[in-house]
Order: C-alpha cells, then sequence, then structure tokens
C-alpha cells in the first residue's frame, strides 16, 4: 500500500511501489537516511502540508496542529511526512507593493504542493493551511492530485477588546482612518493597536481566511468546526488528531477529492457562501478550485443561488458577531442543517467523514438563534454576495451586500478617478471627498496591477471618516474580506485589458443598483466609443521575476485569476 501515486491525468492507481523489490533499493537507502524503520515503510505514507511559519498570525500555531496530526495519524496506522507551503499574512502585506504577492501566492502553493506529492508518492494528505490562499491553494492541488485528503485548518483568532466591545482587524484599519480624520486621539489608537488581535489565528470576523475554511466543511473536504473552533482552544488540537485519524479511513475507503467536490458540491458551498456572508474573494477562489475539478462557475447561476438562499449570519465586519460566536452557536454544521432542511444543499453528496452531507448534519442544531438566524427571519432575503453587470463591467464585478448599509443598495454619483491604490489613498486622506462620490481604483487587476491587491486601506479611510454610508468604491481590484461599505471589485474586464473602467473620466456619473444586479456608467456607447480612439491606455508596469510571469499568464477576475497555461 505504502508509497502509491497517481497517474498523471488518470484517476487509476499505479500498483508499482517506491520502496518495494530491489529495483527500488536506492529509495529505501533515502528513507532510511530519514530514520524510517521497515515497519514505518509498511504503512500507507501519509504527507502533511504544514503552512506554518513565524510571520503570519495565523499560521504560528501550525506547528502543534501539525504534530496533533501526526499523531492521528499513527494512532490509525499510518507513517506521517511533513512539507511545507508558504503563506502572506494579508494584512502585513496591505496597502503597499507587497500585497502584489498575496493572490499569485495561491498558484504558487498549488504548484509546489503538486510537485512535492508526485514526486515522494504519498498515500494520502493532510493539508493543514488557515490564511487566504493557503486554502484555495491547497484545495486547488488537492483536486489536481486527487489523492485521499483532508483539510484541517490553524482557526480562527479570538475577537478583541476595546472598550467593552468585541473587535477585529477591520476596526484596527478604521480606526487608522478615523486617525487620520482627526476624529482618535494616537493614545486611543495605540489602544486598538494593542488589543484587537490578542491570539494567534485567521483574523477573527468572516474575512477571507475564515470564509474559506469554512467554506472547505461545505465542500466536505473537512471535518466539523474546522472554519470556526477558535485556534487557542484545546478542541482544535482534538480536531486535528481526528483529521490524521480519517485520512486513514480515506485512503482505505479510497474516497478522493473529485468523488467529494463535485458540481453540486459547489452549488452547496456557494449556497452556503450566501447564507453566511463571506469574502468577496470566494468569488475568485471557489471558480479557480471547481476549474482544477473540470468544473465551470458560471457568475450568472451565483446570482440565482444568492437570490433563493437567505443571508442569515452577520460576523464582523457585516456585524458585531464574530467566529468565536459562530461556534458557540453550533457552527458551520448547524448552518448546513438549516440549508438542507429548506432543501437548499444537496444532501446526497459524498464528504471526507465517509458519510453524505445528510448523514453528517442530521442531529445538528442552532444554539444560539441571534447569531444563526432561522430562515424565516433572515437579515437579509438574499445572499451576502451579488454579482453585478452593466456597461462598466461587462464580464461582471462582486460585492458584499451583506455589508453595504441600506441607503447605498441603490446609489448614483460622480466618478473620481484614481489609477492606483496609493493615489486613491492619498486623495481620501486629503479630506478632499465629498458624500456621494464614487471613487474608481483601477490598474490594479489580476495582470495590471499586477496581482489584483486588495484595497482594504482605502475602504477603511472611508469608513473610519464616518463616509461608508455616502460613498462607493469601485475596482477591477479586490477587496479584503474585512470590508465593508459600497465596495465593489472584480470590474472584469480590467482597465489593462481594456474594460471600460479605464475610459471613465472625473465627474462621470456611476449608477449602482445592487437588488437589481447593476452597475452602469452613464455615458453614451457612442461617447465610450469615442474615448476608446483618444485615451491610451496606461503601459504595464517593468516587471522582473514572478509577477512579471504571473501578469502574462493569469486570466480575468470573472474566470477566477487563474493561470492560463
Amino acid at each position: 500500500m505504502c508509497g502509491l501515486f497517481l497517474k498523471e491525468g488518470t484517476e487509476d492507481m499505479i500498483k508499482d511501489t517506491i520502496v518495494d523489490g530491489f529495483a527500488n533499493a536506492p529509495h529505501r537507502s533515502l528513507y532510511h537516511a530519514l530514520g524510517l524503520t521497515k515497519e514505518e515503510l509498511e504503512r500507507p505514507l501519509i504527507g502533511i502540508v504544514s503552512s506554518y511559519n513565524e510571520i503570519v498570525p495565523g499560521h504560528m500555531n501550525i506547528d502543534k496542529i501539525v504534530e496533533a496530526v501526526k499523531a492521528g495519524v499513527r494512532l490509525a496506522g499510518g507513517t506521517p511526512i511533513v512539507f511545507p507551503a508558504i503563506a502572506v499574512c494579508d494584512g502585513i502585506a496591505m496597502g503597499h507593493i507587497g500585497m502584489k504577492y498575496s493572490l499569485v501566492t495561491r498558484d504558487l502553493i498549488a504548484d509546489s504542493t503538486e510537485a512535492m506529492a508526485m514526486a515522494h508518492g504519498f498515500d494520502g494528505l493532510v493539508m493543514v493551511p488557515n490564511c487566504d490562499k493557503n486554502v484555495p491553494g491547497l484545495l486547488m492541488a488537492a483536486a489536481r492530485l486527487n489523492l485521499p485528503t483532508v483539510f484541517v485548518s490553524g482557526g480562527p483568532m479570538l475577537a478583541g477588546r476595546v472598550d467593552g466591545k468585541k473587535r477585529s482587524l477591520s476596526a484596527m484599519f478604521e480606526a487608522t482612518g478615523a486617525y487620520a480624520a482627526g476624529k482618535m486621539d494616537a493614545e486611543k489608537l495605540e489602544e486598538f493597536v494593542n488589543k484587537v488581535c490578542p491570539s494567534c489565528g485567521s483574523c477573527s470576523g468572516m474575512y477571507t481566511a475564515n470564509s474559506m475554511n469554512c467554506l472547505t466543511e461545505v465542500l466536505g473536504m473537512a471535518l466539523s468546526g474546522n472554519g470556526t473552533i477558535p485556534a487557542p482552544y484545546s478542541d482544535r488540537l482534538i480536531l486535528a488528531k481526528h483529521a490524521g485519524m480519517q485520512v486513514m479511513e480515506c485512503v482505505k475507503n479510497n474516497i478522493r477529492p473529485r468523488d467529494i467536490m463535485t458540481a453540486e458540491a459547489f452549488e452547496n458551498a456557494i449556497a452556503a457562501d450566501m447564507a453566511i456572508g463571506c469574502s468577496t474573494n470566494s468569488m475568485l477562489h471557489i471558480p479557480a478550485i471547481a476549474n482544477e475539478c473540470g468544473i465551470k462557475i458560471d457568475l450568472d447561476h451565483i446570482n440565482e443561488i444568492s437570490a433563493r438562499t437567505p443571508n442569515i449570519c452577520h460576523l464582523a465586519p457585516a456585524g458585531p458577531t464574530y467566529m468565536e460566536d459562530l461556534n458557540e452557536a453550533g457552527g458551520i454544521y448547524a448552518v448546513m442543517k438549516e440549508l438542507l432542511d429548506e432543501g437548499l444543499l444537496y444532501g446526497n453528496v459524498m464528504t471526507v467523514t465517509g458519510k453524505t452531507l445528510r448523514e453528517n448534519v442530521q442531529y445538528c442544531k442552532v444554539m444560539d438563534p441571534e447569531v444563526i438566524r432561522p430562515l424565516d427571519n433572515p437579515f437579509m432575503k438574499e445572499g451576502g454576495l451579488a454579482i453585478l453587470k452593466g456597461n462598466l463591467a461587462p464580464d461582471g464585478c462582486v460585492v458584499k451586500r451583506s455589508a453595504v448599509a441600506p441607503e447605498m443598495l441603490v446609489h448614483e454619483g460622480p466618478a473620481r478617478c484614481f489609477n492606483s491604490e496609493e493615489e486613491a489613498i492619498a486623495f481620501i486622506y486629503s479630506g478632499k471627498v465629498q458624500a456621494g462620490d464614487v471613487i474608481v481604483i483601477r490598474y490594479e487587476g489580476p495582470a495590471g496591477g499586477p496581482g489584483m491587491r486588495e484595497m482594504l486601506s482605502p475602504t477603511s479611510a472611508i469608513a473610519g471618516a464616518g463616509l461608508d454610508k455616502d460613498v462607493a468604491l469601485i475596482t477591477d481590484g479586490r477587496f479584503s474580506g474585512a470590508t465593508r461599505g459600497a465596495s465593489i471589485g472584480h470590474v472584469s474586464p480590467e482597465a489593462i485589458s481594456g474594460g471600460n473602467i479605464a475610459y471613465v473620466k472625473d465627474g462621470d456619473i456611476i449608477s449602482i443598483n445592487i437588488p437589481e444586479y447593476k452597475i452602469e456608467l452613464k455615458v453614451s456607447d457612442e461617447e465610450l466609443a469615442e474615448r476608446k480612439k483618444t485615451m491610451k491606455l496606461l503601459e504595464k508596469p517593468e516587471l522582473t521575476g514572478y509577477l512579471k510571469r504571473y501578469s502574462k499568464m493569469v486570466s480575468s477576475a470573472d474566470k477566477g485569476a487563474i493561470i492560463n497555461y
């Protein structure tokens, strides 16, 4: 059994092993160099992909998670072998050139994990990610490799507390905006610095990392609690041991990722996304993961799912509750039980437990109806995300509808155009933003940025200045899951590709109608055509290294910013 590997492009296991027989004696000598015994090599070899590092708060505890996974694998009769995956902290990378290197790591993570797993002949894998790009990157790798795989994350951070209220990283960025606007003094700002991120873990709201870890449960690739058990809790270590044991069951029963991540499973993930109000980044990652499974996600279909799926959770930044609250309320399994009972999920899909989704959640219940509302009393009748289309975004753009103030769901105002995030931030901090403005930030798309930077700094500056109910932001870049307000990202086609966002001028009126899924530049087709003749696109910046290669190969955001090979 040990050391079996998949023949690339097929579902069949090659029966030659990498350790048995005289021809594989050199391989055995190298395993001997690792200190592995004959008995260990006779067991299934389980690769554990560790995203541990000492720079990302969400990953600083992963060494302990990995040790727990190893214990679980050994308890179930396997041999665990650890290898690494890189990770970028989006919060630390935010607002400078570092953010160009965030989204691009998703593909590096997938590629490097594929290479390590294929080169070394593992029987199964346990993926131990936590933050924004590691979860989707490793899901992409799992789909490619199609080895029995279980996910267990590092877990969410506990909420901080300032002035007796729970806080998170989004509050920190907004405090920075309030300080810049003269609404907060330096002493209070420093109090936020010291209190909003009180523990290890992925930031405590429904931001991208927690969104994707929750959706990993819905997809069937993780055990119950993966998305919500706080990082410091001992239950997280117990979950990791169970993940190590469960991968051995998946190996034994030949349960593989593409048996689990079916078209129905992705539809379930989108429905759950709408119910819990996930980050807009999920609309980049779900299509990219599905693509690795040979499944295409249609953006128009996302609105259809959203229209029938109520938003029943309002976690930060949309509301005052946090991941620890969702965990106490019953977690993602309780959310799925609510949706399943109303016919909003496919119940017969397979999961890593070896049981169907319906079997997994049949005894789950909501413990706090204020955190997970019943479907007949939702926060919103529609889902948390919406795809908008119109002449400004013919191929679509995305907004976190659940985090938009009611008065901004329909908005019309003059454009204020900027060709980079830095230009926009300088304008916002100058105090020149007027109520009603629509800030347009372009040339920040997947290819044009390159890297599709998150715009948490400008959105937080707007919110910190108290203008989040008066000002909209539109970009061909993207927004952090910590962003709130009328923040519309992923505009496709992007500016560098000649998308209409490149031809918006200051003062042009932009109309946003989220309930009707529309976004329009109030300029005639004739005027747009004339502008395309006279206005030159910005030239791509001079690039080197990985960003140069990435900018040439990456697709548009509506396709998931996938790499075109």
